[in-house]
């Protein structure tokens, strides 16, 4: 089953413990993004101390809910310039309460070489986030199988990364 609109965005509203994401691509085509990509490109940054929006105010009320949500992203150097805007977002997003990992896989083995991005909500339900080579998104699939080899997949995720402000730490963003 494809998933778009209000039944996407009610998988957010509607988790009971915990949204996770697996991230895979090291750029993420977003038509939305095209206008603040070019922006940082010319050296325009947000300032993560007074930077605040929907998305920053919906992790708030998911920790004074209880609640969990995270990601790790998988990389490899040199960081992307997609990598690099997503970053500068991904510091008042930590502070905001998402657990945001990196998994850095420049001198090591990928232990998740060929598992595509997902989001997974309460460990009970998988949604294949479906990319075109380029980071276009093609469309979002309920995963209708068991899902425990991506409850694996996180569990291997999150044991092979670091927190983000650790990772970023000395690198010249």
């Amino acid at each position: 089953m494809l998933l778009d609109g209000e039944a996407w965005q009610a998988k957010f509203r509607n988790f009971q413990t915990e949204a996770w994401r697996l991230e895979t691509l090291p750029a993420y085509n977003v038509p939305q993004e095209a206008e603040q990509i070019r922006e940082f490109l010319t050296g325009e940054h947000i300032d993560p101390h007074a930077y605040s929006n929907e998305y920053t105010d919906d992790l708030k009320r998911v920790r004074r809910e209880g609640k969990s949500k995270g990601r790790v992203h998988i990389v490899t150097r040199p960081l992307s310039e997609y990598l690099r805007f997503e970053f500068m977002y991904y510091l008042p997003h930590s502070w905001a309460g998402e657990d945001i990992r990196i998994m850095d896989v420049t001198d090591r083995p990928n232990p998740l070489a060929g598992v595509q991005d997902f989001w997974m909500f309460d460990k009970k339900e998988v949604v294949l986030m479906n990319y075109e080579a380029d980071g276009t998104q093609i469309n979002r699939e309920v995963y209708e199988g068991d899902v425990s080899p991506y409850v694996e997949y996180q569990r291997i995720a999150l044991v092979e990364s670091v927190p983000f402000e650790e990772y970023v730490k000395g690198l010249d963003l």
